[in-house]
Order: structure tokens, then C-alpha cells, then sequence
């Protein structure tokens, strides 16, 4: 990778665009990036970084830091654009992080998103490739080969970091070579393996506890035993040796003495079952012989209180008479009882009614009361015809509204019809002003179209011109070095072919066979052929050197065809650009272009100018007739108002009389309404209660003779004899109990068993029944020993069962967990078959940390002047330490080896610097062996003495043999005068700046 150009705008500390040539810069080979304190130099470096990933190195990404800078105008955007090569390919990325800007309308800011843009330059022209953020990441990564982490620690060299990676213990030391070289597979290798052997533990000490579990469930179901209380049940815990054959043991003892217990239960259970139904048998007897002597003793007892209630026998069969006779009487003295309550009903409304009527027809029958509602109501109907004057009265004074706003109405439009109409011709001479204009417009925009296609045609020639240019530039510099290449493989080839001419004997005695003639001499002993001497040519590399000769010739002719084709289209396009340039050319179409687009603009409202004048004409005619017709509505309008003021006031008079003390017709109607329903209902009132008296009179003959007829002698005797239904039901249901009580008694009387029982002595069913009790207890005793034995010896025999098939389950677990457990000791570092305990990450990084410190040993032994070499030990780590990730320096003048932390403050950075290239080139090559053309080193030079200087100067001059480019950033002045090309941070009020110092010459 080789950066080209950087542009940066608003970023830290710079406000004002910034560009850095790194071509310019790198011509040197070694540069220099400069400046004061705070200044911005590593603001560079950041950019860098975030042009290709998106984010700043380290903790100036914390959260809550910004990349704007504060010096920036709040209108001018941050921006990052670097140009760089990778891969081969020529790209651009420009980049501009989340930030604030001034809103386009009203004030206040609005917050505009993060932007990315990557594009590819193809030799004539930049293509767009991609605007999203995790394709360009990810395009940038992928060319690259190397994360942010990566990046910053190889291309970046932080000195501070590697001085520290090289004291530090090596669990730190570890967690940089992990995030360089990325060995997370090795540690989720570990990982794995490790929650495998938790997992297969676990699975373990699962089924063991499972199987401890079933134990424990037969020794529940064994319950108390001699036997296994003198050999109880081990006190085992899940992952213990010998659980397996322990558990298989003592569930056998179990069984044993379970089915012992079961024949003892089975015995016992016959004996009881014998003497329960014994005395079950008595227990019957006892209590048939009870109930007999009760039986005969509840009869005599009943026939007892039989004959203390026959006196309430006779008086209930009386009631009961009455009761019946009286019922024939109840619908007489029903019908009377509503006739009553009607009357009293009727008089009491008759009297409501009379209430309501005026004092003069409180006396009132119903004769007058009747002809008292004919002339109300006649009186009503004579109302019909106001009512039909009302309304029209109604009608006309809305009329004379809906007139009055008709006639405000017209008033202003006819005031704004006037008022437009006065300002006619000003408006008038405007429009057709506007037309006029816009007519010019016109004809000016079709006289520069005509001029400003050839002016188009000439800058496009032009600049086609300068693009050839700078490509005839381009192909006379391939070709000139297609020449030399031409020539030196032909030279290279010629010197192959003489030199294989020269030991052509020796090619040919390679060719002699013992016994068969030479093909230059025809002798067949060959007594002293010659030998090929030291860097002999043979007839391969002469013909491989002659096919890169014409390969190179090729080329050449390639070339100069591409260069002729180029120079003829140049002269084309300079042939049709004139000896105008191109600035000049393209101010004169941009010039041509504004006025023409100003022309195009003026004239685009021609249509509209006339189309206005025509409306407004049309406006003109349509205004001057509305006018005239308003002004003979508003003559029909006053007419329309007096004939209706005449006919409102004759309405007016003629209500007047009618209404009389009412407010409308339709109160007074209402208030005739009213009086014509209370004479009405006063006269309903007063037929209803004289009918409701006539049928009263005749409901109290009827009760009389039906009273008479039943045997009572007046109507108040029957009404008192009457009862109730339900009444003379209870009373018949307790003659029918008395009845059936007496039968009953007659048919136990004439029981012989009953008379038995009760001359025999007094039975004892309670006692009989207890010994019954205490039997059917002994029984159940007895019988649930035989079935709980019978349960027990199930239940251990399955419990047996299961646990048989759980320990067989267990054994395939417990050896895989034994062999996973095994390989996750010897990957973490805790096996004892791991001697120097060391980690799989470990051990990879520790091979990586070898190539490392070989790498670093090349050139720390140029600067250190061969005395130090840097060596990797993977020596057993003390204490409870890991081992394998060790760094040690052996000193060549004393011969031994020593820890790093003992180098001073010059040879640290030595072997830091070492270490920092030794790491960038092995991570390129871990990489892919992505080329890595522009590198940076930040700080550390100022320990170093003049000669210490120069010898990290020559070793940094050397990495370019691999074409590299190194940038130094420090504050060293010696640097200034040793290092030619230099780039130099200027700190200033209103933001840094940069400035370029390349050969003495500065920009």
C-alpha cells in the first residue's frame, strides 16, 4: 500500500483545507513530519486512519470526543479525503463523520449523518464504487489484508507501545500478539474444549446425582429394616469412585429383605381374615334383634298419641265443613269486592276531574258539561286560518333578509368591480410590457444557442487536447523505459550466448557416452572431457534470455504504437481547439452558457405573459357586464321589498285581533286546546263513576242469595267461614296422616316376630358391633403389611431396574468426559502432561513471537553495531505463571543473556524500533504479503546519540530496497538537517497548517 495525496478539511486541529503530498514526500525515501507541541502531527496520522477505517486510532475514539475542529467556520463540512494505492489499483475514499450544520432555513443546527464515497481511477477517469460504510470497510480491509488494530500497530509504529510490548510480562505481551495476528481460534479452541469438559462433567455429575437419586428412592421404598440398618446405605457424593458397584450392592440387601418381610405378612393376614368374619356374623345378629324390640316398642308408643288426638280429629273434620260450603259462596263475594273497589276508583277521578274545571262548572252535569266542549271546540277550528296568516307574516320578514343581504352583496361587488375597473389600463399596459420582454428574451436566447454549441465543441477538444498531452507524457516515459529494458535484455541475452559459447566443450562432453564416437572428432575414447566451470550458461537460460529479449521488443513496438496513435489524436484535437486554451475556453462557455440560460429563463414566460394578457382582456368584458346587470337586480330587489312591506303589515293587523291576549295563534290555540281537555274529562269522569255505582248495587244482591243457598244466614258469616287453598289442603292432608298412621299400626300389632323379640332380654348391638370394629381393624392392619411388603418388593425390584439402566447410560459419559478433560488440560496449561504449561494460544503466538524476534534481530544488530540480538524463550514460567511468550536480548560482548528491562534508554528504543519492524513485516506477511510502501514511526528518537542517530537512519534508509517509504515523527532537531524531505505542522491561532520542505525547496 502507498499513499499519494491526503486533503483534509475542518479536522482537530485544522480549520482551513489542508493537502500532503506523500508523493513528494516519499521521493526521499525518509521523511520528516515536524512541528510544535499540540501542533497536529499525529492529527495526520489519525487522518490517515480515518480515511481507511472509519475511526481515529486508540482513545481518541472515546465516546463523547469529536473529530471537527474547533477553529472550523460552523458552514464549513469536516471532511477526510485520502488517494492511495493497493493492490494494484489507484482509489479515493473520502469520508465526513456525523456532525452539526447550520440549518438551511430559520436558525439553529440540524445534525447531518456520517458520508463515505470510495472511488477507482482506471487510467483516464474516477468510477464511484460505493457510498455504504460496511462495504467500503469491508473493500478496504479485504485489500489491505489487516484490521484497524493491525494498521495502526504496522503502518503506524507507535514507539511508546513496542517499549512497553517489550518490558511487559507475557500475559500482555500475549494480548497484543492476539489482536495482530488474530488467534481467537486457538482461544475459542480452548474455550471449546473447556466448556466441553464442563459440559461433559456436568452430564456426569448429573447421572450420578440422577443415580443417587434413585438410591435414595429405595431406601425410602425400603423403609426400616433390621438389615439395612445394619448395613445402611454408603455416604456417596456424584463423581466418586466405586458409586456404581456401591449403589448395585446395597439394592440387592434391599430386595432381599423386602420379599423376607412380604412371606411374614402374607401368614398373618390369613389368621385375621378368619376371626374378622367371625365376628361380623354376631354384630349382624345382635343388631336384627335390636331392631326388633325398638320396632315393638315405637308401635305401642304411636298407638298412644293416636288416641290423645281424636279430639282435634273432630274439630279439624268441622272446619273443614264449613270451609267447603263457603268456597261455593267465594266467587259471589269476589265479584262484590271489585265492584266496590271500581266504584271508589270512578268517584275519586270524578272528583280529580272537577277540580280541574272553572268554579262555574264545578256543579256541572254531564249534559252541559258536553255542550260546554262544542263551542270550544269550535272555537279551535276558527283558529286555522291565522295560523296560515302567521306563517306567511314569518315568511315575508325573511324575505326581507334574505333581500337586505342580497343587496349588501351586490353593493361590494359592485365597489370592487368599479375599483378594478379604474386600474384597467395601467394593468393592461403592464401585461403587454411583460410580452414585449419576454418576446427579446427569446430571439437573444436563439442567438447565443448558435454560439454556444462550438464553444462547447472547442473546450471539449481542448481539454481532450490537455488529457492527451498528459498521456503522450505518460507513453514517452513507458517507452523510454521499454527501450532500456528492450536493451538490456538484449544485452543480457548476447552475454548469455557468448558466455555459453565459451563453454560449449563442456556442454557437449556432457553429451559423450563411453564406447560411441564424439560428434566433433568421431574418436570413441574420451580420455579427458571437459567440465562445466563455475556459473556455466547452458542452452535453457540462453533461450529463456532470448524469449525476454523479445518479449521486451514487443513491448517496445507496443509502445511506440500507442505513442504515435496518441500524438495523432492529439493533433486532432488541437486541430479542432484552436490556439485557445483551455481556461479561456471554458470561461467563454461558461460565460455563453449563464447568458443563455438567463435568455432561456426571461423567455420561458412569454406563453404565460399572453395567456395573462388574454385572461385579463376576457376579465375586462365579463366585469363591465356584471356591472350592468347588478344594477337592474338592485332595481328588482327595492321593488320586491315594498310590495313585501305592504302585505307584512296588513298580516300584522289582522293577528292582532285574532291572538287576542296570546303572544301567537299557536299559544292561543294551545290554551283552547287545554280548556277542551278538561271539560272532557270531567265528563268521563263522571259517566264512569255513575256506571261502576249501578253495578255495585247488583254484585251485593248476588252475594246474599248465594250465602242463603250454602246455609249461612248473612253474607258477613260466609265471608268468615272462607279459607284459603292451601289452608284446606293442610287440613285434609293431616286427616289423610291420621288415617294412614291408624292402618299402619293395625298392620304392626299383627306382627308375630316383633312380639317375639320383645319377651327375649335387651340386645347389645353396640358391644357386638365394637368386637366387629376391632376385628375389621386387625384385618386392615394386617392387610395393608401385606400389601405394602407387596408394593415394597415392586418398587425396589423396579427401582432396582432403573438404577441398573442409569449406571449402564453413565458409563460411555465418564469416558468421554475423562478423554475431553484430558485435552482441555493439556490446551489451557493445567495437564501435567503440559511441562511448560503453556496455552494453544500460546504456543502459536510463541511461534509467531519467534519469527518476530528474528526478524527484529536483522536490524537491531546493524544499529545496535552487531552487539544485541533479540531471541525468544519459551523457559518454564515461576510460580503459578504461564510459560512460552518470554523476550530476552543477548549481549554479544559479554556473551550472555539478560532481561530487556535492563537496556538503557538509547538501546530500548533500538530494540523497540526492531521489534516495531520486525512485527510490521511478519503481520504483512501473516497478512497475505500485502505491500506495505509507506510506513510511519512516531517519537523515541530524541534518546539516541549522533551515532546511534545515523545507524537507525541507515537501517531505516535500507527499507528501501523493498521500495518503502518511512516517515519520522519527531521533535529532534538534529533530524531537521539530516532528513531532506520534510512536512512541517505550523500551529497558529485560527487552526494549524502544514507546510512541505522537499530539497531545500518549500510550499
Amino acid at each position: 500500500m502507498r499513499l499519494h495525496q491526503l486533503r483534509i478539511t475542518a479536522f482537530g486541529p485544522f480549520a482551513a483545507p489542508q493537502e500532503v503530498d506523500f508523493d513528494a514526500l516519499s521521493g526521499a525515501g525518509i521523511f520528516l513530519l515536524h512541528g510544535p507541541t499540540g501542533a497536529g502531527k499525529t492529527s495526520i496520522l489519525d487522518a490517515v486512519c480515518y480515511a481507511l477505517y472509519g475511526a481515529v486510532p486508540g482513545a481518541r475514539q472515546a465516546p463523547g470526543t469529536t473529530l471537527r475542529s474547533d477553529h472550523a467556520e460552523p458552514g464549513t463540512p469536516t471532511e477526510v479525503t485520502l488517494e492511495f494505492t493497493a493492490g494494484g489499483r489507484r482509489l479515493e475514499i473520502t469520508r465526513r463523520p456525523e456532525q452539526d450544520r447550520p440549518k438551511k432555513r430559520g436558525t439553529g443546527t440540524t445534525r447531518d449523518k456520517a458520508q463515505s464515497l470510495l472511488r477507482e481511477y482506471d487510467g483516464r477517469q474516477w468510477t464511484g464504487l460505493s457510498r455504504s460504510h460496511q462495504e467500503i470497510g469491508e473493500e478496504v480491509e479485504q485489500l489491505l489484508g489487516m484490521s484497524r488494530e493491525q494498521f495502526c500497530q504496522v503502518v503506524l509504529l507507535p514507539q511508546g507501545e513496542f517499549a512497553r510490548f517489550l518490558r511487559a510480562d507475557e500475559n500482555a505481551r500475549g494480548r497484543l500478539l492476539g489482536r495482530l495476528f488474530d488467534t481467537r481460534r486457538f482461544a475459542a479452541v480452548e474455550t471449546l474444549l473447556a466448556e466441553r469438559r464442563r459440559a461433559a462433567e456436568a452430564q456426569v455429575r448429573a447421572g450420578d446425582e440422577k443415580v443417587l437419586g434413585t438410591a435414595q428412592r429405595i431406601a425410602q421404598a425400603a423403609g426400616d429394616c433390621a438389615d439395612l440398618r445394619a448395613r445402611p446405605l454408603p455416604a456417596l457424593h456424584p463423581g466418586d469412585p466405586g458409586l456404581a458397584e456401591a449403589v448395585r450392592a446395597w439394592a440387592a440387601v434391599a430386595r432381599c429383605s423386602a420379599r423376607e418381610r412380604l412371606a411374614v405378612a402374607e401368614y398373618a393376614l390369613a389368621a385375621v381374615e378368619g376371626r374378622h368374619a367371625a365376628a361380623r356374623r354376631a354384630a349382624e345378629d345382635a343388631r336384627e334383634l335390636d331392631r326388633l324390640q325398638r320396632r315393638h316398642a315405637e308401635t305401642a308408643r304411636r298407638a298412644a298419641l293416636l288416641e290423645q288426638a281424636a279430639p282435634e280429629r273432630q274439630r279439624v273434620r268441622d272446619l273443614l265443613d264449613r270451609a267447603d260450603r263457603a268456597a261455593r259462596v267465594a266467587p259471589a263475594l269476589d265479584l262484590r269486592e271489585a265492584a266496590a273497589a271500581a266504584c271508589r276508583a270512578a268517584a275519586a277521578a270524578e272528583a280529580a276531574a272537577r277540580a280541574e274545571l272553572p268554579a262555574s262548572l264545578a256543579g256541572a252535569g254531564a249534559e252541559q258539561l258536553a255542550a260546554v266542549e262544542q263551542r270550544l271546540r269550535e272555537d279551535l277550528g276558527a283558529l286555522g286560518a291565522a295560523r296560515r296568516a302567521e306563517q306567511r307574516c314569518a315568511e315575508t320578514a325573511r324575505e326581507r333578509a334574505v333581500l337586505e343581504r342580497e343587496a349588501r352583496a351586490a353593493e361590494e361587488q359592485l365597489r370592487e368591480s368599479a375599483e378594478w375597473l379604474d386600474r384597467w389600463e395601467e394593468t393592461r399596459t403592464a401585461l403587454a410590457a411583460r410580452v414585449d420582454a419576454a418576446q427579446q428574451a427569446a430571439t437573444l436566447a436563439e442567438q447565443l444557442a448558435g454560439r454556444l454549441e462550438p464553444a462547447r465543441l472547442h473546450l471539449n477538444a481542448a481539454r481532450r487536447r490537455d488529457a492527451l498531452d498528459e498521456e503522450a507524457r505518460r507513453t514517452e516515459a513507458g517507452l523510454l523505459t521499454a527501450r532500456e529494458e528492450a536493451a538490456a535484455a538484449r544485452e543480457r541475452w548476447l552475454e548469455l550466448k557468448e558466455a555459453r559459447l565459451r563453454g560449449i566443450a563442456a556442454e557437449l562432453a556432457g553429451a559423450l557416452v563411453a564406447g560411441e564416437p564424439c560428434t566433433v572428432c568421431g574418436s570413441a575414447e574420451h580420455p579427458a572431457p571437459a567440465r562445466p566451470a563455475p556459473g556455466h550458461v547452458d542452452r535453457a537460460a540462453e533461450d529463456a534470455a532470448h524469449t525476454r529479449h523479445e518479449q521486451a521488443e514487443e513491448h517496445r513496438a507496443a509502445l511506440e504504437r500507442e505513442r504515435a496513435a496518441v500524438l495523432q489524436a492529439r493533433a486532432e484535437a488541437a486541430a479542432a481547439a484552436g490556439d485557445a486554451t483551455t481556461a479561456e475556453l471554458l470561461a467563454l462557455t461558461r460565460d455563453l452558457g449563464s447568458r443563455h440560460a438567463a435568455a432561456q429563463a426571461a423567455a420561458a414566460g412569454l406563453h404565460t405573459a399572453r395567456e395573462q394578457l388574454d385572461r385579463a382582456d376576457r376579465e375586462h368584458t365579463a366585469r363591465a357586464a356584471d356591472r350592468l346587470e347588478a344594477e337592474r337586480r338592485a332595481a328588482a330587489r327595492a321593488s320586491r321589498r315594498e310590495a313585501l312591506d305592504r302585505e307584512h303589515a296588513a298580516l300584522e293587523a289582522e293577528l292582532t285581533l285574532v291572538r287576542g291576549d296570546a303572544p301567537t295563534v299557536a299559544a292561543r290555540a294551545g290554551l283552547l286546546e287545554d280548556r277542551v281537555r278538561m271539560v272532557t274529562s270531567a265528563a268521563a269522569a263522571l259517566r264512569r263513576s255513575e256506571a261502576a255505582a249501578a253495578r255495585l248495587k247488583e254484585a251485593d244482591g248476588q252475594a246474599a242469595d248465594a250465602a242463603f243457598k250454602a246455609g249461612f244466614d248473612t253474607v258477613a258469616e260466609a265471608a268468615a267461614a272462607v279459607l284459603p287453598d292451601h289452608e284446606r289442603t293442610a287440613l285434609r292432608h293431616r286427616l289423610d296422616a291420621w288415617q294412614a298412621e291408624e292402618a299402619t299400626l293395625a298392620d304392626r300389632c299383627a306382627e308375630s316376630d316383633t312380639a317375639a323379640a320383645a319377651a327375649l332380654p335387651p340386645a347389645d348391638p353396640a358391644g357386638a358391633e365394637a368386637e366387629a370394629e376391632r376385628a375389621a381393624a386387625r384385618l386392615r392392619t394386617a392387610a395393608s403389611a401385606y400389601d405394602a411388603a407387596r408394593v415394597r418388593c415392586a418398587e425396589l425390584d423396579r427401582l432396582s431396574r432403573q438404577a441398573d439402566l442409569e449406571l449402564r447410560a453413565l458409563g460411555p459419559l465418564r469416558e468421554a468426559y475423562e478423554r475431553v478433560a484430558r485435552l482441555a488440560g493439556l490446551t489451557a496449561g493445567t495437564s501435567a502432561d503440559n511441562e511448560r504449561r503453556m496455552r494453544l494460544e500460546a504456543y502459536v503466538l510463541a511461534a509467531r513471537l519467534e519469527q518476530v524476534a528474528a526478524a527484529a534481530s536483522v536490524r537491531l544488530l546493524r544499529m545496535s553495531g552487531g552487539r544485541y540480538t533479540l531471541v525468544h524463550s519459551d523457559a518454564k514460567a515461576s510460580g503459578r505463571g504461564r510459560s512460552g511468550l518470554g523476550l530476552h536480548v543477548v549481549d554479544a560482548w559479554t556473551g550472555r543473556e539478560r532481561d530487556t528491562a535492563t537496556l538503557s534508554g538509547g538501546e530500548t528504543f533500538f530494540a523497540s524500533l526492531a521489534l516495531a519492524l520486525g512485527l510490521a513485516d511478519v503481520v504483512t506477511d501473516e497478512a497475505g504479503g500485502v505491500r506495505l510502501d509507506t510506513l510511519f514511526i512516531d517519537e523515541g528518537f530524541g534518546s539516541l546519540d549522533d551515532q546511534a542517530l545515523d545507524e537507525v537512519l541507515d537501517v531505516l534508509d535500507s527499507l528501501r530496497e523493498r521500495d518503502r517509504s518511512v516517515g519520522i515523527v519527531s521533535h529532534v532537531a538534529d533530524l531537521r538537517t539530516r532528513v531532506q524531505a520534510q512536512l512541517e505542522v505550523v500551529k497558529q491561532r485560527g487552526g494549524s497548517v502544514v507546510r512541505h520542505h522537499t530539497a531545500g525547496l518549500t510550499d
